[in-house]
């Protein structure tokens, strides 16, 4: 395919990759999923929204889009969430348009190639997976973050391809007696699942940053 140095894009789902506007996840080893105890609230695939944004070294050449939420639900007990999990639909995975501006590329190019085996190798690992091992409250006076009103640390097993580590980052969760409404921004480094643009130390895997913003705005409602 064309694109000799493509713009790495993820997701799982967003400020030029840096750290310098967005949380850094905690990422570590995969970890035990949380009981999912109270009410079950299904997840509106149709408003939920995940967002994801890379860059070439240095943030240049932003490229963002978007991927689908496919299923999924979130579970609460006195007005806290426990638990829950969903799935994402890598074969959705879409670049925004505004985001190639370079006469010579196009959009639909860059996502068959994010979507080959030299990335997401969707043919083979159609879904990405997340589910959650913990949820506590986001004590400001013990940890920082970038994003405004957060009320939680959400832990969870993120599984891209065939690798599964647990990551940790604030989120700003609101939980009514019909819905929750859960909003996050955070930067994963792709490498850490494994995924490299031909090998790891070539010049072309280089060219392209390792962090991945991922963002996602998701609503469920009660059964």
């Amino acid at each position: 395919m064309k694109q000799s140095v493509p713009a790495f894009a993820l997701l799982l789902t967003l400020a030029a990759c840096g750290g310098a506007s967005t949380d850094q996840a905690k990422t570590e080893e995969k970890k035990e999923a949380a009981v999912a105890t109270g009410v079950a609230y299904v997840i509106d695939t149709t408003t939920t929204a995940v967002q994801w944004r890379a860059t070439h070294k240095g943030g240049f050449a932003p490229r963002f889009g978007s991927i689908k939420v496919t299923d999924g639900s979130l579970n609460v007990e006195n007005g806290a969430v426990t638990g829950g999990s969903f799935n994402v639909n890598l074969g959705s995975l879409a670049v925004d348009p505004a985001s190639v501006t370079e006469p010579d590329k196009k959009p639909a190019d860059l996502e068959g190639h994010l979507k080959s085996p030299d990335f997401f190798d969707v043919a083979k690992h159609p879904q990405a997976k997340f589910v959650i091992t913990s949820v506590a409250p986001f004590d400001s006076t013990k940890a920082k973050s970038l994003l405004a009103g957060a009320t939680n640390l959400i832990s969870g097993n993120l599984t891209l391809k065939d690798s599964t580590l647990n990551i940790t980052f604030p989120a700003q969760i609101t939980v009514s007696e019909n819905d929750v409404t859960a909003n996050a921004k955070f930067v994963i480094d792709r490498s850490s699942w494994g995924i490299n643009y031909k090998t790891e130390g070539s010049p072309e895997n280089w060219m392209i940053s390792k962090d991945v913003e991922i963002g996602f705005s998701l609503k469920a409602a009660k059964k």
